[in-house]
Parts: C-alpha cells; sequence; structure tokens
C-alpha cells in the first residue's frame, strides 16, 4: 500500500463494484476474451485485454470489445459487441454464463462494520439488472444508502455524473471513491471527489497504471478494498 496523501476523513464512502468489491476476473474480463475470439476468430492473451481494459473510456465492457474489435479489423459497433457479449456473461443455449463464477472479495461483516461509521453508498458501470442478478442476494446490499448504475444516468463513465448524483448538492470533499479503472478516476477528478485507486500487486503493467492514477491524483493505491481500513484508521 502506498503512503496517502493526508485530508480530512470523509463522511461518505462511494464504491465502484468490480474489481473492488466483486472479483470479475472469470466472468466479465474472461467474457470480454470469449467475445472477442467470437467476433475475430483470434485467440488473444489476459495481457491484451488489461491493455485495452486500461485505456479511458472501456470501462464498459461492450464498448471496450466494439472498440478492440474494430481496430484488429472487425468493425463492431457498440450494439453488436452488447449481443455477443451476453451470451458468454449471461449464458445459452443451455450453457451456463460467466456471472456465476463471480465472487465478492469483502465480506458483509466488514460492510456493516463501515457502515456504523459511514454513509456506503455505489456507483458501478454495471446495468441494472447485471447489479441486481449478484447483489440482491447477498446480506450486505442493505447497507447502501444509494446505488447508481449505468441505467440511472445519462452519461455513463468516465462521466462524473454517477458521483454527482449520489452527492446532490453536498461537499464532494465530505466523500472519498474508491474504483479500480482509469474511468473511475477520471470521474472522481470531474466531481471533484477525492479517489482511492484499488490496484493489486502484479497488475499487468502495474508501474504505468499506478503513474496514471497518481497523475489523476488518487490519494493512495490500495491492493484490496480492505486495505482501506488502514487509510481510515
Amino acid at each position: 500500500m502506498t503512503a496517502a496523501k493526508k485530508i480530512a476523513l470523509p463522511r461518505i464512502l462511494i464504491f465502484d463494484v468490480d474489481g473492488v468489491l466483486v472479483d470479475v476476473r472469470r466472468s466479465y474480463w474472461l467474457s470480454g476474451l470469449e467475445t472477442m475470439r467470437f467476433l475475430t476468430g483470434k485467440r488473444l492473451s489476459w495481457a491484451e485485454l488489461h491493455k485495452w481494459k486500461s485505456k479511458p473510456g472501456n470501462n464498459d465492457d461492450w464498448s471496450m470489445v466494439s472498440n478492440w474489435a474494430t481496430a484488429l479489423g472487425r468493425p463492431t459497433t457498440y450494439e453488436e459487441a452488447r449481443e455477443a457479449f451476453q451470451q458468454f456473461y449471461w449464458g445459452g443455449n443451455g450453457k451456463p454464463g460467466n456471472v456465476r463464477k463471480e465472487k465478492f472479495v469483502v465480506t458483509p461483516g466488514q460492510i456493516e462494520r463501515w457502515a456504523r461509521r459511514f454513509e456506503l453508498n455505489l456507483f458501478t458501470g454495471r446495468t441494472r439488472q447485471e447489479f441486481s442478478h449478484t447483489f440482491d442476494r447477498w446480506a450486505a446490499a442493505r447497507y447502501f444508502r444509494t446505488v447508481v448504475t449505468m441505467d440511472d444516468v445519462k452519461r455513463k463513465k468516465p462521466y462524473p455524473d454517477g458521483l454527482l448524483k449520489i452527492l446532490g448538492r453536498r461537499d464532494p470533499d465530505t466523500a472519498l471513491y474508491a474504483g479500480d479503472n482509469i474511468d473511475d478516476a477520471l470521474a472522481a477528478r470531474d466531481a471533484r471527489v477525492p479517489f482511492m485507486a484499488i490496484l493489486p500487486r502484479g497488475t499487468y503493467e502495474y508501474r504505468k497504471r499506478a503513474a496514471q492514477f497518481r497523475d489523476l491524483g488518487a490519494l493512495a493505491l490500495l491492493p484490496r478494498i480492505v486495505d482501506l481500513n488502514h487509510w481510515l484508521a
């Protein structure tokens, strides 16, 4: 965990979901690779996936697939990318989807402890359907005051609309947003909300991504969301 900049303790914690509260390596990320192979016929690597995922505007996996496939010579619209991606994420033709492989990386007990001290909210790039499928059965879901999905704002990340919707007229400096993607950092910067980057050690192009997060004003780089406890202490 890198040294954090000194700011006042927040009253409002806002979390991204994927890569922060939920491990999506075998759901969204795997679905992205499988979709790319389906569209292009190419067997692409995890390193290539991370390269495209870390580009601004690619927090949305459908946008990433559309941009990536098009760059490889297979012009693909956003709608085509979404339709192709869904068959791998949700499943079809009797084959279960990768969504079943998602795992929470934080316990309900930890969420409850944070809820005793802070107002908790979520700003995610998921659709409402995707969010509900995973969170409706999770015991800790009730601790989040406001949940903003991509269906709840006109402009998705990297635009700050979701953060602004959660804050209303409240001072952005009273909040903290934790995310794992460049689009999360851009949204926080434009909303003027302090940002904490989740960046596990060993992540592809760790140094490059760390430098990007620092340039965008990240207070610290945390290997896991539970490491936030050291900073909040």
